[in-house]
């Protein structure tokens, strides 16, 4: 990483036009952002957190994300979710909960975006599979790597590497799920001699918004995937916390309805109470602390946006249904180890022999020694999509296939 100037603390922007919302006292003001990495001149027209979310969306690592997997791998059909139309999804629940406590809804919006910048091709098993890849040369954590590509990967600015994002940007992709421990990644031991991320804190209201938001999102469209795939059905569902009684309420209410309908009419009533829920329970505890500032929020010790103790139990016992009945069915477990065998294969490779990377990667691999190749490679390899990860694999292991 190059030597980062230190950054200066926001001011308020020169007569904006962009209009400010009434923010409460304790959400993320854009117009006093402690800043990006290198200054730069803001703009008239974008509050910096609307620069923060313009840059993530045109990023090369946001358009990636429309090809890599969820849970399916993205040949195995074109309804199921994909890491893009999750992020989406993310951000849409953010900005409504953002919207209803009076924080910011832009940079809510930001780290919903981002925080799966940094997923391997082939999910959670292709993660598995660099990071025993990198066991040796300083691990591999999908967070840590989305740091990485918006603070150095991302090549788009000609003054700088990265997309030189906000603090409040950077620090809700870092901490977005709560304080972070030492010994820490990579990626962020190196990125925090350079800017105090203030580490042992939690992230502001905006950041907690979204890791919540994400919660939501899977728990309801991972049951939608998991029904049209037929891995669970909608009669083992009608005992299970909160999706039981919502499935029994639709039904009651519409007897005989067809499953396409039936699945999506519960799935966005869970989603209407779980935001609900969050949102009593966040100004419950929003009322008992009266935080003052942003910086309240971080020094309270313990997260403000989160279930209510009902809701949580519910929710978490959703959780473990999916991962028993869907992120471990038989069928998945299959594709899971083929994925993970494709990516060992080619990270094995492009080490024993970097001639065989394109032109621009292995004069990046070769600057340096083992560790430093090996780092190379596990970014080339992570931000490959699924379906560019299955044609190399073919196109380097078939002896059959054209190169």
């Amino acid at each position: 990483m190059s030597p980062m100037p230190e950054t200066q603390p926001g001011a308020p922007l020169l007569a904006p036009s962009w209009a400010p919302r009434p923010w409460a006292p304790y959400a993320c003001d854009p117009a006093r952002s402690r800043g990006r990495l290198y200054p730069e001149p803001e703009s008239l027209t974008r509050s910096p957190f609307q620069r923060d979310r313009d840059r993530i969306v045109h990023s090369g690592a946001f358009r990636k994300l429309k090809h890599k997997t969820q849970v399916f791998v993205y040949h195995e059909g074109d309804y199921y979710r994909t890491r893009l139309t999750h992020s989406i999804e993310v951000a849409q629940i953010a900005r409504t909960v953002a919207r209803h406590l009076a924080l910011n809804e832009d940079l809510a919006e930001c780290v919903a975006l981002a925080h799966d910048l940094g997923h391997t091709p082939f999910g959670h098993a292709g993660e598995d599979a660099l990071a025993a890849c990198m066991e040796a040369h300083g691990g591999f954590d999908h967070n840590d790597q989305a740091l990485r590509i918006l603070t150095q990967i991302e090549h788009r600015y000609a003054a700088f590497d990265g997309l030189n994002l906000t603090w409040e940007t950077i620090e809700g992709l870092v901490k977005h799920n709560g304080p972070v421990k030492s010994p820490y990644p990579t990626t962020l031991q190196a990125f925090r001699a350079h800017w105090d991320l203030e580490l042992d804190a939690h992230a502001g209201l905006e950041a907690q918004v979204a890791a919540i938001s994400d919660d939501i999102a899977y728990n309801t469209h991972d049951i939608d995937d998991g029904l049209r795939a037929g891995f669970i059905t909608v009669a083992e569902m009608r005992d299970l916390p909160l999706v039981g009684p919502i499935l029994n309420e639709v039904l009651g209410q519409w007897p005989g309805l067809e499953q396409g309908r039936l699945i999506h009419e519960t799935t966005r009533r869970m989603i209407d109470r779980m935001v609900n829920d969050i949102l009593a329970e966040t100004r419950r505890r929003l009322d008992q602390l009266r935080p003052a500032s942003a910086e309240a929020v971080r020094a309270a010790g313990r997260p403000m946006v989160t279930f209510s103790d009902e809701m949580q139990p519910q929710q978490q016992a959703v959780r473990k249904f999916l991962y028993d009945r869907v992120y471990r069915d038989f069928r998945v477990n299959r594709m899971r180890r083929k994925v993970r065998g494709v990516l060992t294969d080619l990270f094995d490779l492009y080490m024993d022999d970097t001639s065989c990377l394109s032109p621009e990667w292995r004069a990046q691999a070769e600057t340096g020694g083992a560790t430093h190749r090996a780092r190379t490679i596990a970014d080339y390899v992570a931000g490959m999509t699924d379906r560019f990860a299955i044609d190399e694999h073919r196109r380097l292991f078939d002896p059959y296939h054209k190169i």
